[in-house]
């Protein structure tokens, strides 16, 4: 415990840890008790007793001692500190007070989140793109990442692509701490946009996408975010042409070529399963020297969900590319033999269904071919 709060019931929690639980829970009731709580955090009494036998144990361990918790914000502090934004020479070392109070509490976040300090971030963030500027733009962005609500945030941020544009220009810095910072942004703000915007999205944006997938020395959270805002733009058929105009098929079996952790390989798969919907993607994926056997390696070796989109590139590819080339080089690198592996596998029924579906709608040109085990082809009718 940092700061020992007693709540009505006798019991006495850390403050943090109650405050959070009064904020999320959804009966507000004591944990131990199971008694009625307020919501309200000044319901709570700090037990300054138990923060001294703290404090004194800490003292003879040799443990770092607890600080004395500060009083706590109010609303008026936080307006304060939004209006010193105002005043140039305030400026920076408003935005670092705030990044440091952020980061401090719960209730902190809650009181300036209602105080408008969200929005006041967005407006920094836009300003400094129109202006040009990237002072302290690092902390604002971090400050607006603590506070991020997608009901509050949706208003601010979601019914045009302005704050869109700003994070999409702080990309083109190539400052690799910004861009940890913007990608993970960008994803929620994506998340909360109007879908309707999604096809004013322009070539530029998905082409800065692509080239911070090839950053290698960018966080997997970066990573993970740039995969997520690609698959929320693949909803709109338009914007798959574009994300395959940028690059990105490319650059996406790069990327699992070099075996990231799983939950990376089921996003890159899902994104390569949208854009594999179109004559271009499905180009670039038999036209990519590993790509057809970089999809067959990762069957039945990562998880089902990769296996089903894996099988459902497989699927567009032999019924809408399939020249006697692709045949072969899917019969070549093994991916027809996987497919006989998946109607052995302990794997769901409608995976195993698909697999037969494809086998079938070439079997003329695998049957009894010398690069397919026997057993593989014995067990079940064809």
């Amino acid at each position: 415990m940092k700061d020992p709060v007693t709540a009505i019931t006798g019991i006495t929690y850390d403050r943090e840890s109650i405050e959070k639980w009064l904020l999320r829970a959804k009966h507000c009731v004591c944990p131990v008790t199971k008694q009625p709580l307020s919501r309200n955090p000044e319901s709570l009494t700090p037990n300054h007793t138990l923060r001294r036998l703290i404090q004194a144990w800490c003292s003879s361990k040799g443990v770092d001692r607890i600080p004395t918790p500060k009083a706590p914000l109010d609303k008026i502090q936080i307006q304060k500190l939004v209006k010193d934004l105002d005043v140039p020479h305030c400026y920076q070392t408003t935005l670092v007070k705030m990044h440091d109070l952020a980061t401090q509490s719960e209730r902190n976040r809650t009181c300036m989140a209602e105080a408008g300090v969200a929005k006041a971030m967005v407006m920094v963030i836009k300003n400094n793109f129109k202006e040009g500027k990237t002072t302290c733009l690092e902390e604002a962005l971090r400050v607006l990442r603590l506070l991020w609500n997608p009901t509050m945030m949706k208003p601010l941020v979601g019914e045009d692509l302005d704050f869109i544009n700003s994070l999409t220009w702080i990309l083109q810095l190539h400052n690799v701490k910004m861009v940890n910072e913007v990608m993970p942004l960008l994803k929620l703000t994506i998340e909360v946009v109007d879908s309707t915007l999604f096809g004013s999205l322009r070539l530029e944006f998905f082409e800065e996408m692509v080239r911070v997938l090839k950053r290698r020395e960018l966080s997997q959270q970066a990573i993970k975010s740039v995969l997520h805002v690609l698959i929320e733009a693949c909803t709109l058929g338009r914007n798959r042409n574009r994300i395959v105009e940028a690059g990105a098929v490319t650059e996406l079996i790069e990327l699992e070529l070099e075996k990231p952790e799983k939950n990376i390989t089921e996003l890159i798969f899902n994104l390569l399963a949208y854009l594999c919907s179109c004559a271009d993607g499905r180009a670039q994926v038999i036209g990519h020297a590993a790509g057809i056997a970089m999809i067959s390696k990762r069957i039945l070796r990562v998880s089902p969900a990769t296996d089903d989109r894996a099988i459902q590139i497989f699927c567009v590819i032999a019924k809408y590319s399939a020249s006697k080339g692709v045949i072969l080089e899917m019969l070549r690198v093994g991916a027809v033999s996987k497919l006989c592996m998946v109607m052995q596998a302990d794997c769901g029924s409608y995976l195993k269904e698909k697999a037969r579906d494809l086998l079938r709608l070439h079997s003329t040109a695998w049957n009894n071919s010398p690069c397919i085990q026997v057993y593989l082809l014995t067990r079940h009718q064809r």
